[in-house]
């Protein structure tokens, strides 16, 4: 008898069993409730609003308890109560065979229990951007955690004739196999060894795993259990057939087989323990791994990288997971860079000379925390930081620059680490970038640089401009001799020869001829770039002041150089906290401006000067008010000049006051450039039926009364942008949902030679709206009208503009301190100028963004994502747009009505129950052939 056979009919002999009892099928059809009534009820799935199944996993290994405890309790039990087991102990076939048998019926039961809960992530994926790879790896950590918790059933039950002795035995043995990595277990003990006792668990085991990385050691963790605990089961059914006092070679081959099994087990996970790359991060953007950016990026290391985690022995329970799982990351960082990269770990509580270095030098402080345990409630000074040193540049993060919290609707936080490699990333960038700019400004330059300046003879330029030319010559010769052959310069008259040059320079980038203001018949050309391969860049002449000629230079420079932090002016209200609070004086722009200087120099640009910064990499413009001319010529020659604007800008802007909402008219004083660019933004606001929540006032009306409530309702205005309104394009590519709040629908036309890329759009179910009473009311409905279509909501135009002047306004020169040459009028852009709009004022306020927290109930900021990468694409670093994006809880579920939900919910019940009726509908159908078959074989 071959095993195939016997493990077949034993499969069909146990499942017949299986099913033909009550008991069974009440305990399959509580598994499938009890796991949906956790995701919706417990866990509120909605009030969550997450679009993962997270919470089903997260009570995975208590439920498979109970479910593998029950479908085990009777396998070897009743044969022995009922007497078969003899009958089985004397079969020719080896004992072994009977044993996989049973445990492939087993293992059976439990995959037809988990596609009980399939329909759950199908309904995920169906109304949300579902990220598949943790599903599945959870599916597969369920799979493997119950044949472990099988096999310890079938060795409980092989030990005993009582099934409900079988029923608790394994209840007691798996579950402390759970608690043994449980934080209620590991607060006990020190950082060691409570990591051992993770190692141990069965639970925390599967948590990592869940998460969305499939590990080695995890599925050999699982395996050794498995395989074990069979081992042990078919040792146990052995030694029924010996005798009692009697000692056989045979039996001391088994007991010698069974603790080799064992050992070998035992010494393959202690091997493996050491192994740390081993492993698959099947999340979408690979959370959990370094990306070939940061690979890159450790490639640039000249110097050694030292990497040092700051972890105490004892700490948050909610911070003590995430602690293994950020070393991990680290230590990839440390293979990437091939010895330039060091990793250490360190609790600084348990060397005093090491945590004064950390408070003294770094600034790094044990952070007071409450914990609490069955006895006491204390406060403990706690670690959770991160160094990143570079010579003599380090970066610290703080716990709280790591992690992301929400609170559930039960009241508990979630904690996860937020996007560790984006932040070690970021730092390891900013200490290699602080660390050159203090060195060679060229190490970062790839290929050579020319400086080209388009200046007419001496005997055409005006004084002041001669002797600025020949100052300027000494600067750029040692620049020349430091650049190591990636530098230089030549000075071309244009007017030479037969005027070619001229008439080139004026046409491809509106290099026109100056004027001297006191001799207007004496024309004339000063016109600075540099220039490689890929772009042009004009550097701006100021006061023509040779003192400040080498930061301006350098400025240009560095626009060439992967390796220096970017500058960002930005031009937005200046409103005082206490005014934001009191609701004047427009929108605030605060957590705007500290997401740009966590990333790159933030110089706040005044365009009234008629100039913008010379340091300045892109320019930023933010619900602008009443621009003056001058204002828009700095905006116009900055995107001349071949420069990135990013435009925030509305008709209207929105207050909160005593009677709701007020619609505010903004004047711009862009409507007329923007027209010459062929942007047109309408007078209106754009409503969509695809929208996201808020936290508005809300006037209800008792009777002769009216009251005026806060309340989270859904709001057409901010419109809720999903997958099919992101442009395939390194902006949009990778988020996974914006709110766009009070938007103007957008109208481009963009002019010849340029391109326009269409970046947001609303859902089909868009229209644009005049009313000006925007303040939702209860129970207000918005009605639609009958046509209704997407709506243009952030454009990027690109390519060779015209200038909106036709030559530099009056006013410059009444400007103090200026010359009529220093503003260098240029009437066309070269291909690298871009121009992105987004018609709204208000999307990236303080405001607005509060208020999505507060309505979402997480820390995700769409709005905030979007601009950073649009900043990103605009300075060329989109290396980084692949894994700034990544967050645990960016993933939200659209608006629904409340019907929509309960209709989700109970087709989740629905088809749980339509899958067990399948079941037993397929089991009938089996027992009646059967039947069939048996009386045709006996002639009845």
């Amino acid at each position: 008898m071959v095993t195939r056979p016997v493990a077949r009919r034993l499969l069909r002999k146990e499942l017949g069993l299986f099913f033909g009892s009550p008991v069974a099928w009440l305990f399959l059809a509580a598994f499938a409730g009890a796991c949906l009534f956790i995701v919706f009820w417990a866990e509120s799935f909605f009030a969550r609003n997450i679009a993962d199944v997270r919470p089903l996993f997260e009570w995975m290994p208590v439920l498979l308890i109970f479910l593998c405890s029950a479908i085990t309790m009777r396998t070897w039990s009743e044969e022995r109560r009922s007497g078969t087991l003899e009958h089985v102990l004397v079969q020719p076939s080896a004992l072994w065979r009977f044993a996989l048998g049973k445990f492939y019926a087993c293992e059976f039961l439990l995959l037809l229990a988990l596609a009980a809960t399939a329909p759950l992530p199908l309904t995920v994926a169906a109304i949300a951007d579902l990220d598949w790879g943790p599903v599945l790896a959870g599916y597969l950590a369920s799979a493997l955690l119950g044949a472990a918790y099988i096999s310890i059933g079938l060795f409980v039950s092989a030990r005993t004739d009582n099934a409900i002795v079988s029923l608790i035995g394994s209840v007691a043995l798996c579950g402390a196999l759970y608690l043994l990595g449980s934080g209620l277990f590991t607060g006990f003990f020190s950082a060691e060894g409570a990591e051992t006792l993770r190692r141990l668990g069965s639970g925390s085991r599967f948590a990592s795993i869940t998460r969305g990385v499939i590990d080695v050691r995890d599925l050999v963790y699982y395996l050794s259990l498995s395989c074990g605990f069979l081992g042990l089961s078919i040792y146990s059914l052995e030694r029924e057939g010996w005798a009692r006092l009697a000692t056989t070679p045979r039996q001391r081959h088994w007991r010698l087989g069974i603790l080799l099994l064992l050992a070998n087990l035992l010494a393959a996970n202690l091997w493996l323990d050491r192994v740390a790359n081993l492993r698959i991060d099947v999340t979408q953007g690979r959370l959990y791994s370094i990306s070939d950016a940061s690979r890159e990026l450790v490639t640039h290391l000249r110097e050694p990288l030292l990497i040092r985690g700051y972890f105490s022995a004892r700490n948050h329970p909610l911070l003590a997971p995430l602690e293994p799982q950020l070393k991990d990351l680290i230590q990839e960082y440390a293979s990437a860079g091939r010895g330039n990269v060091r990793v250490e770990f360190v609790d600084p509580a348990q060397d005093p000379e090491l945590e004064q270095e950390a408070n003294e030098r770094y600034g790094i402080k044990a952070t007071p925390i409450q914990v609490a345990d069955r006895y006491q409630t204390a406060l403990v000074n706690a670690y959770f930081h991160v160094l990143v040193q570079y010579v003599s540049e380090y970066k610290v993060l703080s716990f709280a620059e790591l992690i992301e919290m929400r609170t559930a609707a039960s009241g508990q936080p979630e904690v996860q680490l937020r996007n560790p490699e984006y932040d070690i990333t970021r730092a390891i960038r900013d200490v290699l970038y602080n660390y050159r700019a203090g060195g060679d400004l060229f190490a970062g330059i790839d290929e050579p640089v020319e400086f080209i300046g388009y200046v007419s003879s001496p005997a055409q330029l005006p004084d002041e401009l001669l002797a600025y030319r020949e100052a300027i010559e000494d600067p750029l010769r040692r620049a020349a001799e430091a650049s190591g052959g990636k530098f230089s310069y030549r000075f071309l008259p244009p007017e030479q020869g037969n005027g070619e040059l001229a008439q080139r320079i004026e046409q491809d980038w509106g290099f026109a001829p100056m004027r001297d203001p006191l001799d207007e018949e004496r024309s004339f050309f000063f016109y600075l770039t540099l220039a490689d391969s890929q772009q042009v860049v004009r550097l701006p002449t100021g006061e023509f002041d040779p003192d400040d000629f080498r930061q301006v230079l350098d400025a240009g420079l560095k626009r060439f150089a992967h390796n220096f932090t970017r500058s960002v002016a930005l031009s937005a209200p200046r409103v005082t906290p206490e005014v934001a609070r009191q609701g004047l004086g427009g929108p605030a722009f605060n957590t705007l401006q500290e997401t740009i200087t966590r990333d790159h120099s933030l110089l706040l640009e005044d365009l009234a000067d008629g100039t913008v910064s010379p340091e300045a990499d892109v320019l930023v413009v933010i619900a602008p008010q009443q621009l003056g001319e001058t204002a828009i010529f700095a905006l116009d020659q900055f995107l001349m000049r071949g420069g990135t604007v990013i435009l925030a800008t509305s008709p209207w802007s929105v207050q909160p006051d005593d009677s709701g909402l007020d619609m505010q008219r903004r004047r711009n004083g862009l409507k007329a450039w923007l027209k010459h660019l062929g942007v047109s933004i309408g007078d209106s606001l754009v409503l969509d039926k695809r929208h996201a929540n808020f936290p508005a006032p809300v006037r209800r009306v008792t009777g002769d009364y009216e009251f005026r409530d806060v309340q989270i309702v859904g709001y057409p205005y901010f419109i809720d942008i999903r997958e099919d309104g992101l442009a395939d394009h390194p902006v949009s590519r990778n988020l996974p949902q914006v709110t766009m709040a009070w938007a103007s629908p957008l109208r481009i036309e963009p002019p010849a030679g340029v391109r326009l890329t269409r970046l947001l759009t609303s859902s089909r179910e868009a229209w644009a709206s005049d009313e000006r009473d925007i303040t939702p009311q209860q129970d207000s409905s918005w009605p639609a009208p009958e046509q209704t279509r997407r709506e243009l909501l952030g454009a990027s135009l690109q390519g060779r503009f015209s200038s909106f002047f036709s030559q530099p306004p009056a006013a410059l020169a009444q400007l103090p301190g200026t010359t009529a040459a220093a503003h260098g009028f240029v009437r066309h852009s070269p291909e690298s100028a871009r121009l992105i709009v987004y018609p709204s004022n208000d999307f990236l306020s303080d405001r607005v963004l509060g208020a999505q927290v507060r309505a979402s109930g997480n820390q995700y900021l769409g709005p905030i994502q979007l601009f950073n990468n649009t900043l990103d694409w605009a300075l060329q670093e989109e290396r980084f747009l692949q894994i700034r994006a990544r967050a645990h809880f960016n993933r939200t579920l659209p608006p629904m009505e409340q019907r929509m939900r309960l209709a989700l919910e109970l087709a989740n019940y629905g088809a749980a129950v339509g899958w067990l009726a399948l079941i037993g509908i397929v089991a009938w159908l089996m027992r009646r052939w059967r039947r069939a078959w048996f009386r045709r074989e006996l002639g009845l």
